[in-house]
């Protein structure tokens, strides 16, 4: 199970040839409709099939797209798109960044759990190498702030000692095999045992591809920790390019606040305490005069001396304070309302009030009218709305059970 990938992970192309290609299909990872193609196994590969907690490299066979590389036994499966001849000679090129990531989040991954080990006795009990930073679950409860500080500072001295990084192959009968840290070899494994060590810190069994020495690493950082599973601690952390990313992003978010606050980067925190306190107190006197406006269009339609039995309002600023303040000013005994809040073209709020049995009745129509969900008890009916251009459908509606209910008396 040792490919050309594992033996030279360098490698950026190689020469093999086509041994089978066979018609299947691909499920994307984001979900979606299954892909069609075909799969192909060569002699050999540099392109390295997902396992070990390391997800698969992406390449060309020839100027065909490799989709996706899975392991089945001792070979490596590879997704495309094109039907390739058993027998073909071809040239593989190798996605060399997504590679070089990978080498350096999995090495930095072991030179991690190989100091946390050494450090505090904390075994690493799974790990996860993700698109954004990658994650170690530790058999730890927590922890603490000096921990992770001590910790980081501990690996990247390691990367600065240039210690190197060395793969064995050992027969998987070897008894060096059972003194070799390791979480257990896949069933359908094959072939000889590899190892990675880093020289005097840590030997581990491993199929994934690594750096050769930690100073490809770079540097490392820990982000912090997130509660795991039972007991366990997850720690994130970024390694290599990875790092200079999040610096640059971080430096670029630093300069756009450094323009829209117009201070330093020093000043940023107290001045966004300052727009965040100017904030909710304008959101709080908002709402006070909201209610305030509430009150006096309830009592401007109670002092109109012919009152209609219908009341409508929309206004694009409120909640659902707003309407039921004006619509327990106004009394629902003998008022119908309909009341609407949010923009017309978007979602909002709607608030149907009145006589119990009027708003049972209409409530849902008025709903389903709206494109929304709501519900209801002791004449109100309120709810969300998906289509607020609709508003006069129903106040139609309204408008014809007002009149129906005119004519009967």
């Amino acid at each position: 199970m040792v490919f050309q990938c594992q033996r030279d992970s360098w490698a950026r192309q190689f020469a093999t040839r086509v041994v089978s290609c066979q018609a299947a299909e691909l499920r994307p990872e984001g979900g979606g409709e299954p892909v069609r193609g075909f799969q192909v196994v060569l002699e050999d590969t540099i392109l390295f099939p997902e396992g070990g907690g390391q997800p698969d490299d992406r390449g060309l066979i020839g100027d065909v797209p490799v989709l996706r590389v899975t392991r089945r036994g001792p070979e490596a499966v590879h997704f495309v798109q094109t039907a390739l001849e058993p027998g073909a000679a071809v040239l593989l090129s190798l996605d060399w960044e997504r590679r070089f990531d990978h080498m350096q989040q999995h090495s930095g991954q072991h030179l991690i759990t190989a100091i946390a080990d050494l450090m505090f006795g904390f075994k690493t009990t799974s790990w996860e190498l993700g698109r954004q930073r990658s994650v170690i679950e530790l058999d730890t409860p927590c922890l603490t702030a000096e921990q992770i500080e001590a910790l980081e500072r501990s690996v990247n001295e390691k990367i600065r000692e240039r210690v190197p990084v060395t793969v064995r192959e050992l027969a998987a009968d070897d008894p060096e095999v059972e003194t070799v840290r390791s979480r257990g070899l896949p069933d359908d494994h094959t072939g000889p045992v590899r190892v990675i060590n880093i020289e005097g810190i840590d030997s581990n069994m491993c199929c994934g591809t690594h750096v050769s020495n930690l100073s490809d690493l770079q540097v490392i950082k820990l982000l912090g920790t997130e509660k795991g599973k039972k007991n366990k601690t997850n720690l994130v952390f970024l390694a290599g390019n990875r790092v200079l990313k999040s610096i640059e992003q971080s430096h670029n978010t630093e300069k756009a606040l450094t323009s829209l606050l117009k201070n330093g980067p020093g000043e940023h925190v107290e001045a966004v305490k300052r727009l965040q306190s100017s904030v909710k107190l304008l959101q709080k006197n908002n709402l006070n005069l909201l209610r305030d406006i509430a009150v006096l269009i309830a009592r401007d339609f109670k002092s109109k001396p012919v009152r209609s039995q219908l009341f409508v309002l929309h206004r694009k600023e409120g909640d659902s304070e707003f309407m039921n303040i004006i619509a327990n000013e106004i009394g629902t005994e003998e008022t119908l309302l309909f009341l609407t809040v949010g923009d017309e073209k978007e979602a909002g709020l709607f608030l149907l009030a009145g006589p119990v049995e009027a708003v049972e009745n209409l409530g849902p129509r008025v709903a389903e009218l709206l494109g929304g969900k709501g519900a209801g008890k002791r004449g109100r009916f309120q709810g969300k709305a998906t289509k607020m251009s609709r508003r006069g459908e129903v106040e139609a509606l309204l408008q014809e059970f007002v009149s129906h209910q005119r004519a009967e008396t």
